[in-house]
């Protein structure tokens, strides 16, 4: 059911990731359902950037914690085919989350390889 109120958001309204993170899953990324991928991130760097601030083009952005995963992981985007598999691995391996909640303090334009600065 499509719902357009402000109490929309499960967390917080922007799931920033990493490049690094992403690969690191060996999954599709489109199975976390960021709103935004940094590039050039090596490894899991994204778990230092709790609580601190990034430049994004125009635009300044809080990082609040890791995104604990949940079963939506689980299923594939393109065929809804289910693998409890990937949330186990997800728990396993990189202790159950990926991905850092996020807001927004200053909106304003992001485009295709703006330079990230981590404050």
């Amino acid at each position: 059911m499509r719902f357009d109120g402000p109490e929309r958001f499960d967390i917080l309204p922007l799931l920033v990731a990493t490049d690094g993170a992403m690969n690191a899953t060996g999954e599709d990324w489109r199975r976390f359902r960021p709103n935004l991928i940094i590039g050039g991130v090596e490894g899991l760097t994204e778990r230092q950037w709790e609580h601190r601030q990034l430049r994004v083009g125009s635009s300044l952005i809080q990082a609040h914690d890791l995104r604990g995963r949940c079963i939506m992981t689980t299923f594939h985007p393109d065929t809804l085919q289910q693998d409890v598999g990937v949330l186990r691995r997800i728990q396993q391996q990189f202790e159950g989350v990926l991905g850092l909640n996020c807001s927004v303090i200053e909106g304003g334009s992001i485009q295709v390889g703006d330079p990230v600065d981590v404050l």
